[in-house]
């Protein structure tokens, strides 16, 4: 949004200059600001699959490919939350022998945890998790990958499970937030973590 000259589409370009008028000269790095960011792309889109259904040479001639079968393939496609890439093989039977799947989550998994490492340092006091900061840590999440999140639930009810350790690796605190929102906390070890 912040890099480009325009759109060239209409409404998503209108939206585009408010968007860009919003950090008044100065790029917008507000973290919630990738969900409008995205909604402007959505609206791009929008338009332009308008404009696809009415073009006469996409709609004339055969609309089926044919060719010779492969039995592998790699398709690349860039989705609202990044860049997802599937490989895959299949044998003779038509059944898929091989699977690999490079999805939004790994190219966000960095930025996600520095999300979360700023939300601790502005907002832990280092001694419990807070109800506060975990709002703080779902938001940072959903801010980079909300097909991760949003897709099965509502806002302030998506699972966690968030363990605070101390120096030596000492869990000082755990709590377990459910679907329904409710916290659990357990001061237990989670698995894989020392005790």
């Amino acid at each position: 949004m912040q890099n480009c000259d325009f759109i060239p589409t209409p409404r998503a370009e209108a939206q585009r200059q408010v968007f860009v008028a919003h950090g008044q000269g100065a790029p917008v790095h507000a973290t919630l600001a990738y969900h409008w960011a995205r909604m402007i792309e959505a609206l791009h889109a929008a338009e332009v699959i308008e404009q696809l259904l009415a073009d006469p040479d996409i709609l004339s001639g055969d609309l089926m490919s044919t060719g010779q079968r492969v039995g592998e393939g790699v398709g690349i496609i860039e989705a609202p939350r990044g860049t997802l890439i599937h490989h895959y093989r299949v044998g003779d039977d038509d059944l898929v022998t091989m699977c690999n799947l490079i999805v939004s989550t790994t190219h966000n998994n960095q930025a996600m945890n520095e999300a979360v490492r700023s939300v601790a340092r502005e907002y832990l006091d280092g001694q419990e998790l807070t109800e506060g900061l975990l709002n703080r840590i779902e938001v940072a999440i959903r801010a980079y990958d909300p097909c991760l999140s949003c897709a099965t639930h509502a806002l302030g009810q998506m699972p966690l499970d968030v363990s605070l350790l101390d120096a030596d690796g000492s869990v000082l605190d755990h709590v377990l937030k459910s679907h329904d929102g409710s916290l659990r906390r357990d001061l237990a070890a989670p698995v894989g973590l020392p005790a």
